[in-house]
């Protein structure tokens, strides 16, 4: 049996994450796994790096490409966050509002 083999292949990868903003008014978003709802004022989005809410006003998606995870969205843009285990209650209490 060979050691010194090369194990690289079988190594999973992480898709890349990357948010670029034009002028507060484009939003490409790469890495997203789903989009969980969208209206005119916020979208929930699953990234490879946690659940996103992005809030603004006038909110549209401008493009989806689901194989390659990216998603384009175009509007007032006010905030960007993630919904992180580390704010779990912030983030229970706010999705428990979002579906009740």
């Amino acid at each position: 049996m060979n050691y010194y083999e090369d194990h690289s292949a079988q190594k999973t990868t992480v898709p890349d994450h990357d948010i670029t903003m034009k002028g507060r008014k484009l939003l490409d978003i790469s890495g997203v796994k789903q989009v969980e709802s969208f209206d005119n004022e916020e979208f929930l989005l699953d990234t490879v790096m946690g659940a996103m809410a992005i809030r603004g006003e006038n909110l549209q998606m401008k493009n989806l490409d689901v194989d390659r995870g990216i998603v384009s969205i175009k509007g007032r843009i006010f905030d960007i966050v993630y919904l992180d285990d580390q704010e779990g209650e912030k983030a229970k209490g706010f999705f428990s509002k979002l579906f009740k």
